[in-house]
Order: structure tokens, then C-alpha cells, then sequence
């Protein structure tokens, strides 16, 4: 539905556009009624000045009687009806050239010399006055005509006489201003109705954008400017998409961010549940290690003689002791990595380097748990990681594989590089009892354990690989677990250099 606007644009640039026209027909009507006849009078001694120099120009060089002087002062006479008189000093006629009789010209001339206060008698208007030359406005009382006189002498002592008429200069004037008001009130209608319909053309796509922004005022962002303009309203067109799309997405990521609180607030419950949760677990597992601490530290106090059991008391209670401070200490770093505390810092480094002195350092296991270690057959190997995580999830990896190695030959661990699009997948392999399939989902969770007696034994506290995941879910990485027909691979991957 075409809608109407109370203060329409295209009212006012059309009512804006006719007074601009009725005021510059006025201010021409003006100027031409103030200035036309002076305009006029200026040209006309224009003119005559040329004239004078012309002849005199003619006197120096004695081009009096030359066909060239003849024809140049014809034009005068011609372009700009001009009267030329030269005579003696003696009132011989030497040269005339005019449209009006010779004889009136040189009767003229005579009274003007002889008697110069008669020509100043029928001045009207003085107009330049000099050593060679006057000029005026005269009338002539027998034809009522207005005239410019210049009378004089020449460089050669002649007397001269220019004389032009001025036609009615303020009758021309009215009419030409009549003129002027009859076409400019012609024009003024012409011009107001094409400028009327040429501004639908351009309130035509200010009237979309207003609409536009009407519907977007009501957070309807899918209709856009399809205009093709060029100009500033194409401009502010595009700019109108622009800011629908912005105000578009801005709410839609609103909404999200509503959703996402939403989401979050219910998390925040889940996240109380999992934190009473963990508290449980950890109670759990420091249950046992405090409850043999207790025990043993009671023997003890009640005076166990035996040196040897006293021995192994102090053995025990240092163990489970020790234990202990292993698990807070993985809580706490895995504490750190959940909850981003833990800055990660990429830098290069060789992997085969840091393989190396770590299995270096676990020499001393490898070998009561009589283990053959495989490792890569590379000098360097350069990567991208934070060296420290990298560290802290390898040695998860192969301590873990050191305490789930069996097999009936050999027990075996082989560490392992693949290049993967880009990336180093570095793997550890124990030779062992593969992995329950129900308890694959489960085992990078925290305190989960497969085989809860075995992991007594050695100590394990259940958060090793739940570390693995934390580490190299904030380095961006990806790992995981592979069963093997005898035995598990553990892998992770890493950025080459």
C-alpha cells in the first residue's frame, strides 16, 4: 500500500525548487531594469574610444586615404552606427563617414567649435572629459534623440567629431524585462512540474529505506535495499543492509548468549553435583591410605619390639604417606588444567630428546619390572607444544604402560612417531591385557580404574589419563586409545615444525 507522508520530500524540494526559480527571475528582472542602461551607455563609449584610436592611429601613420582606413572605418560606421567627421582647422571637410547627411555632421561640428557652450547647453550628461576630447550625452532638440558626442583634435591638428545614437535604452529595458517575466513564468511552470515528477525518481528509494528502517524498528531484518543508486542514497541504502545484518547477528548471538546462560545456570547445579561428587571420590581414596597411616602409627605407639616390624610400620606409613602427596598433587595440577589456570606456552622443542631423558629417568622401573623399551629411530625430531604438558602427559603414558606391561615372552613398550596431515602422533605401546570395551568411554575420567586391586598395588591414584585428556584438550590436541590383538596404545598428537 503506497503510503502518504504529512511533510513529504518530494513537496518540499519541488516547492523549494520554485522559489529558487521565482527569486532568480525577480533578481534578473532587477539587474536588468538597474544596470541595462548603464551596460549600454558603457558599450557605446567602448565603442566610440575605439574609434578615436583607430583614427588617430590612422593620422600617425598617414593612412588617411588608404583603401585599409577607408574599408576599417565603414565597419565602424556599420557594427556600431557611428557617425565620423575629420576636418581642417580651417573647416575643410577631410574625411566623413555616416548614415546621416554630410552637410548636418559638419554643421554640427562648426557650432560645437565655435561655440562650445552650446554644445555644453544641450548636455545632458558628461562622460569623459580630457586634453584632446570631450564626450557627452546630448539631445537633439529638433529630433528628440539622444546622442553620444565626442568632439576634438587629432594628433595632425585636425577637429574631429565621433556621434552615435542611443536608441530608447529604458523603453528596451521594459520590454526586454516583460520579456523576461512572460518566459520566466513559463519556465517556472515547465520546470515546477518536470522537477515534480523527476523527484519521485529520487524519493523513490528514500521512501524504501524508510520503510526498511521502519520494519526494522519492528526487528523485522529480512527485507534489504535492492536499489542500484550510486549516489549518497545508494550509500546510505547498503549502509542500511549492513547495519540490519549486524543488528541481525548481534541478536541472534544475544539469544544465544540468553540460551548459553541459561544452559550455564543449569551446569552451574550439575557442576555442584560433580564437585560434591569429586569431594566424594577423593574422601574415598584417601580413606585407605589414612586409615593405614592410623593403624601402622598406632602399632607403633603401642611398642612394637620387633625391630623388623617396626621397620616395616615406618615402611608402610612413608608409602601410603607418599601416595597421598602423588594424588593431591595430580588433583591439583589436573584442578589447574580444567579450569584454564594453567597458562599454556607453545614453543619448540625435540621430542626425541625429551622421550629419551624421561625413559632415561625411569630406567630404574624398567628394569625391576624386566621390560625391553623400543624408542624411535630419529636424532631430532622437532615439534610444537607446551614442553612441560607434553612431558607431564608422556610420562601419564608410559608409566602407565610400565604398570600394565605383562605377556608371557618379553613384556614390551614401544614408543612410536607417525607423521598424520601435519601432525606427529606420538603413541605408547605396552604388550598386556587389552582394554574392557564397556570401560573404553570411561577410563579418562576421574578416579576411574579398570582393575581396582591391581591399581592398589601399584599405587595409582586414577587421574593419570583423566591429565592426559585436560592437557591436550588445552593445547588443542587429540588423543586417545587403540587395543591391540596382545596388548594397548595410548596416543596423542602434536604440531611438526
Amino acid at each position: 500500500m503506497k503510503r502518504k507522508y504529512k511533510h513529504s520530500i518530494r513537496r518540499q524540494i519541488t516547492i523549494a525548487f520554485a522559489l529558487i526559480m521565482l527569486f532568480t527571475i525577480g533578481v534578473c528582472l532587477f539587474m536588468n531594469d538597474l544596470f541595462l542602461e548603464k551596460f549600454y551607455i558603457l558599450n557605446k563609449e567602448r565603442a566610440l574610444k575605439t574609434v578615436y584610436d583607430s583614427i588617430c592611429s590612422g593620422v600617425n601613420e598617414k593612412k588617411l586615404d588608404t583603401d585599409e582606413f577607408e574599408l576599417e572605418m565603414q565597419k565602424y560606421v556599420a557594427k556600431h552606427n557611428v557617425s565620423i567627421c575629420i576636418i581642417t582647422s580651417l573647416f575643410e571637410p577631410v574625411k566623413i563617414y555616416s548614415n546621416e547627411p554630410s552637410e548636418e555632421l559638419m554643421l554640427e561640428l562648426r557650432e560645437n567649435i565655435i561655440r562650445d557652450s552650446l554644445w555644453y547647453g544641450k548636455l545632458k550628461k558628461m562622460l569623459l572629459e580630457t586634453d584632446e576630447y570631450v564626450m557627452g550625452i546630448l539631445t537633439d532638440k529638433r529630433t528628440q534623440t539622444d546622442y553620444i558626442e565626442v568632439f576634438g583634435t587629432l594628433p595632425d591638428g585636425s577637429l574631429f567629431m565621433l556621434r552615435t545614437a542611443l536608441e530608447s535604452i529604458k523603453e528596451s529595458a521594459t520590454i526586454a524585462s516583460r520579456f523576461l517575466l512572460y518566459v520566466g513564468i513559463v519556465s517556472l511552470i515547465i520546470s515546477t512540474v518536470a522537477i515534480f515528477f523527476l523527484s519521485k525518481k529520487l524519493t523513490k528509494p528514500i521512501l524504501e529505506i524508510a520503510d526498511i528502517s521502519e520494519k526494522m524498528a519492528k526487528m523485522d531484518f529480512e527485507t534489504t535495499y535492492k536499489g542500484e543508486n550510486l549516489t549518497e542514497i545508494g550509500l546510505l541504502g547498503n549502509n542500511i543492509n549492513i547495519l540490519s545484518n549486524n543488528l541481525k547477528e548481534t541478536i541472534s548471538e544475544l539469544k544465544t548468549a540468553n540460551i548459553e546462560l541459561a544452559r550455564d545456570n543449569e551446569q552451574k547445579a550439575q557442576i555442584d553435583e560433580v564437585r560434591k561428587e569429586f569431594l566424594s571420590n577423593v574422601s574415598h581414596e584417601l580413606k585407605t591410605p589414612l586409615a593405614l597411616i592410623q593403624g601402622y602409627a598406632e602399632g607403633l605407639k603401642e611398642g612394637i619390639n620387633e625391630e623388623e616390624e617396626r621397620d616395616y610400620y615406618c615402611d608402610v606409613i612413608i608409602d601410603e604417606a607418599g601416595k597421598m602427596n602423588t594424588m593431591v598433587k595430580k588433583l591439583l595440577n589436573l584442578n589447574q588444567l580444567e579450569f584454564g589456570n594453567n597458562n599454556v606456552t607453545m614453543e619448540r622443542f625435540d621430542i626425541i630428546s625429551l622421550i629419551k631423558n624421561y625413559v632415561q629417568s625411569a630406567e630404574i622401573m624398567i628394569k625391576q619390572n624386566d621390560i625391553k623399551v623400543n624408542l624411535p629411530n630419529y636424532n631430532e625430531f622437532y615439534v610444537w607444544a607446551d614442553e612441560f604438558m607434553t612431558e607431564e602427559a608422556f610420562s601419564n603414558y608410559f608409566s602407565n604402560a610400565i604398570n600394565h606391561c605383562e605377556g608371557d615372552g618379553q613384556k614390551r613398550i614401544d614408543v612410536n612417531l607417525q607423521m598424520i596431515d601435519n601432525k606427529v602422533r606420538v603413541s605408547v605401546y605396552n604388550t598386556g591385557k587389552p582394554i574392557p570395551g564397556d570401560s573404553i568411554d570411561h577410563i579418562w575420567e576421574k578416579f576411574y580404574k579398570v582393575d581396582k586391586a591391581r591399581t592398589r598395588e601399584y599405587g595409582g591414584s586414577g587421574v593419570g589419563l583423566s591429565i592426559v585428556k585436560a592437557i591436550m584438550e588445552a593445547m588443542g590436541q587429540q588423543y586417545g586409545v587403540i587395543n591391540k590383538d596382545d596388548g594397548v596404545e595410548f596416543w596423542f598428537t602434536l604440531d611438526k615444525v
